[in-house]
């Protein structure tokens, strides 16, 4: 089970470690947080991760195909499919840190990542946690 941070309401809010399954709004499959390297600081065995942990291809993995006009990839291969949406392998863009960490819960001086954390895509997607990795 997963240690709750605190209960708002019906959500109940975890910790992130090293393994947490990500979703994208815009991918049609999730994805797995990495972390190359802990920061030292673990959770049931597992590195917690931070807010700073949001580089695409290091700590975030392909969300499998995109399906955003958004995505220049994916509107040339539209435009070329004659219009009909054509979904085109997911290169998540990030430019900034995730927003919600728990700021009073420094990892190596940045928040640490909670469930409510997320971040956006350049590419107009919203990437969410949908599962801690605790277990």
């Amino acid at each position: 089970m997963a240690e709750p941070l605190q209960n708002k309401g019906a959500v109940q809010l975890s910790y992130v470690v090293a393994g947490a399954t990500l979703s994208c709004s815009e991918g049609d499959q999730t994805s797995t947080l990495q972390l190359p390297v802990s920061h030292g600081v673990f959770l049931k065995n597992k590195a917690k991760m931070n807010e700073m942990d949001f580089q695409p291809n290091v700590h975030i993995q392909p969300f499998g195909l995109c399906k955003t006009l958004a995505n220049p990839v994916v509107a040339a291969a539209t435009a070329a499919n004659n219009g009909v949406l054509k979904p085109m392998p997911c290169t998540p863009i990030l430019t900034m840190p995730w927003i919600n960490g728990k700021s009073d819960q420094l990892i190596e001086n940045f928040p640490a990542l909670t469930t409510q954390s997320t971040n956006m895509c350049l590419y107009c997607g919203t990437i969410r946690v949908e599962d801690d990795g605790q277990e």
